[in-house]
């Protein structure tokens, strides 16, 4: 009589926990600095709303304001996300510096991200910095986080 044989041997069994195990070492550093990734743009996007303020005050005006309320925007504690702190104006003129809050991974949380203005004949161009650039606390964000639109 012939056996037949029904289901899978232990080897194969093995060979695709180690395939699944190889991908997942693989995959999860790749999604966990994507996650990361993605709580720097929050900053970045909260801040939006301040830089179209800020240029549209130096257009009227030709200098850079000392605080939130001069552009017409919320306090800095006011404006806030589920990763950011805060979104500040007033720390140096010209500048917006976002904080990140404790519920950012551990990579960025506590840190600041500075926006600078630099007038190009008429029109603002930003740059990004990691780090607090002015006082505060706040140390700096690793590269791989930053977008691509920061200039370190």
């Amino acid at each position: 009589m012939k056996t037949i044989q029904k289901g899978f041997t232990l080897i194969e069994l093995m060979i695709v926990v180690a395939i699944i195990g190889i991908l997942a070492a693989i995959a999860i550093p790749q999604y966990q600095q994507y996650t990361i990734s993605a709580q720097v743009s929050e900053g970045m996007n909260l801040a939006a709303g301040a830089k179209t303020a800020m240029a549209e005050f130096y257009s009227r005006k030709g200098r850079f304001a000392a605080a939130n309320g001069s552009y017409d925007l919320a306090q800095p504690a006011s404006i806030t996300g589920e990763y950011v702190d805060q979104v500040d104006t007033s720390v140096t003129s010209g500048k917006i510096e976002i904080e990140y809050s404790g519920q950012a991974n551990a990579a960025i949380s506590g840190n600041t991200l500075t926006l600078s203005a630099i007038d190009r004949t008429g029109s603002l161009e930003w740059s990004c910095t990691s780090g607090t650039q002015t006082g505060g606390g706040g140390g700096a964000i690793p590269d791989q986080y930053l977008p691509g639109s920061c200039s370190n």
